[in-house]
C-alpha cells in the first residue's frame, strides 16, 4: 500500500477529507488567517474555510465557515482551484472559491490574527502544504494583472 489512496488493485482507496477555503480580496490584497494554538496546524496561516458537513455543498460550507470563524456574511463566487495533499493524519482535498464580504465586522473566533497580504508576499508566510497550489495560482494571477 502506497499510502496515497490511489486505489490500485487490491487496495482500499481512502476517501479524502473535503475542505473548503476562501480567497477574499480587497484593494489587491488577499485575506489570510493564522490558526490558534491547540488546533491542528496551529500557528500556520491559511485561507479561511473548513470541513464540508454531510449533505452540504462546498459553497454552503464556505458561507457557514466564514460566518462561524470570522463573523462575516459572504457571497461565494467562482471556483478558483482544487488541491489534494496527503498529510500523515489524512488526505485533504481543498476546494477553493472566491468569496466576497457582504456584511459584518471581522471577528477572530478560530484564529489568532488576520492579515491582508499582497499575493507576491504570500511566500513569506508558513501555510499547510495543501495551500501551496493556491498560493502559486494567486501569485500567477497577480503577475498577469501587473503585466
Amino acid at each position: 500500500m502506497n499510502g496515497q489512496g490511489k486505489g490500485e488493485e487490491g487496495e482500499t482507496s481512502v476517501k479524502p477529507l473535503m475542505v473548503t477555503a476562501a480567497v477574499i480580496e480587497r484593494d489587491g490584497r488577499v485575506l489570510i488567517a493564522k490558526r490558534k494554538n491547540g488546533w491542528r496546524f496551529a500557528g500556520k496561516w491559511e485561507f479561511p474555510g473548513g470541513k464540508i458537513e454531510p449533505n452540504e455543498t462546498p459553497e454552503e460550507c464556505l458561507r457557514r465557515e466564514l460566518h462561524e470563524e470570522l463573523g462575516i456574511e459572504t457571497e461565494i463566487g467562482n471556483f478558483f482551484c482544487s488541491s489534494t495533499y496527503a498529510y500523515p493524519h489524512a488526505t485533504v482535498q481543498l476546494l477553493v472559491y472566491r468569496a466576497f464580504h457582504v456584511s459584518g465586522e471581522y471577528t477572530l473566533y478560530d484564529h489568532q490574527e488576520i492579515r491582508w497580504v499582497l499575493p507576491e508576499d504570500l511566500l513569506q508566510y508558513d501555510f499547510p502544504e495543501a495551500d501551496n497550489l493556491v498560493i502559486e495560482k494567486l501569485i500567477q494571477a497577480g503577475s498577469k494583472r501587473m503585466a
